[in-house]
């Protein structure tokens, strides 16, 4: 009998998540059966979207959600051998018994380590990927903006938008997150949100104006953005990690007026709807990551027993790329 630890739910959040809100629990699996396998995690991601989903889905008394890349021990299913590695929503747990339903084989990514299957070449990978291209689709010399800009997907949006030979504008919490932005990965300006005016820093980075904006942050910062786009601008709504840890839903300040006047678009979307091209985006940001045009950082936490810690973090800001932890 194979012994697993988990971390559970027992509260809901009340502002930001604690560690009193968790549970650590051990828990035994049954022995597998035919076309099922047996995985053990090696990476565990933590994301924005797990604060919302946990308080939008009443999780308390469940395991928490959340994706992460397993190694098969055993297997009764010819499609996921032993010794392969999965990517799977197995929440914050060490061990799985899954039947292979929508799990995906992580592909031969060479010298790359497993974890950028999490990451860039994941979900927030296809996120940027198709959430940027597909609804802002940006046009050479266009100015886009990135909230949330040293994020895994922020990172991420503002290098595509360089490769399609855009002004990328990011915003971020910290000096030293900005010289990451713009001295290694090539956005031409930063704004720090938590000492600069971010109205009057926004004229100076893009005095024609605002083409595309990509939006992880929601609240005060979009709408100084949203007023400073051009007509026909294009938004794209990932995430508002500014509000998620509000008790209380914030009222938005009047936008009508903007979109109007601008004949501004704005569409939020969810990566799940280009499931049917998963591969594509997987693919894609390969190849440009082979090619230089696209690079990566990590933040990795050690320790399973350190999800809680790494997850806060992320919510704090405290990681500059994608938020890893290892098993």
């Amino acid at each position: 009998m194979v012994k697993g630890k988990r971390f559970v739910l027992t509260k809901d959040f009340e502002g930001f998540p604690k560690e009193s809100d968790f549970k650590l629990e051990e828990y035994e699996l049954a022995s597998i059966n035919e076309g099922e396998f047996l995985a053990e995690a090696v990476y565990l991601s933590v994301d924005p979207y797990m604060r919302a989903k946990a308080s939008s889905w009443s999780m308390v008394g469940k395991t928490m959600t959340g994706s992460q890349v397993a190694k098969i021990l055993e297997s009764k299913n010819p499609k996921f051998p032993p010794g392969k590695h999965v990517v799977g929503n197995f929440g914050w747990q060490t061990h799985t018994v899954s039947n292979g339903e929508s799990i995906q084989l992580v592909p031969d990514l060479g010298e790359l380590p497993l974890s950028l299957s999490l990451g860039v070449l994941g979900m927030p990978g296809n996120t940027s990927y198709f959430g940027f291209l597909e609804l802002c689709q940006p046009k050479s010399g266009e100015t886009v903006v990135v909230s949330g800009a040293a994020g895994a997907v922020g990172s991420h949006v503002g290098q595509i938008a360089k490769i399609k030979g855009c002004t990328v504008i990011g915003i971020a919490g910290s000096d030293e997150k900005g010289k990451w932005l713009t001295e290694k990965l090539g956005f031409d300006h930063f704004i720090n949100y938590k000492t600069a005016n971010i109205a009057e820093e926004l004229k100076k980075a893009a005095p024609k104006g605002v083409d595309c904006y990509f939006d992880n942050v929601g609240g005060e910062i979009s709408s100084i953005v949203i007023y400073q786009m051009n007509l026909y601008g294009r938004i794209s709504v990932c995430g508002s990690i500014s509000s998620y840890n509000e008790s209380e839903r914030a009222l938005a300040p009047m936008l009508q007026r903007g979109f109007a006047g601008k004949q501004l678009k704005m569409e939020g979307f969810m990566v799940h709807r280009w499931n049917n091209r998963f591969m594509e985006g997987v693919t894609q940001n390969l190849e440009w990551i082979k090619e230089g045009k696209l690079k990566y950082q990590e933040t990795v936490t050690n320790g399973f027993e350190n999800m809680v810690k790494a997850f806060i973090g992320m919510l704090k800001g405290e990681n500059v790329g994608k938020a890893i932890v290892k098993a």
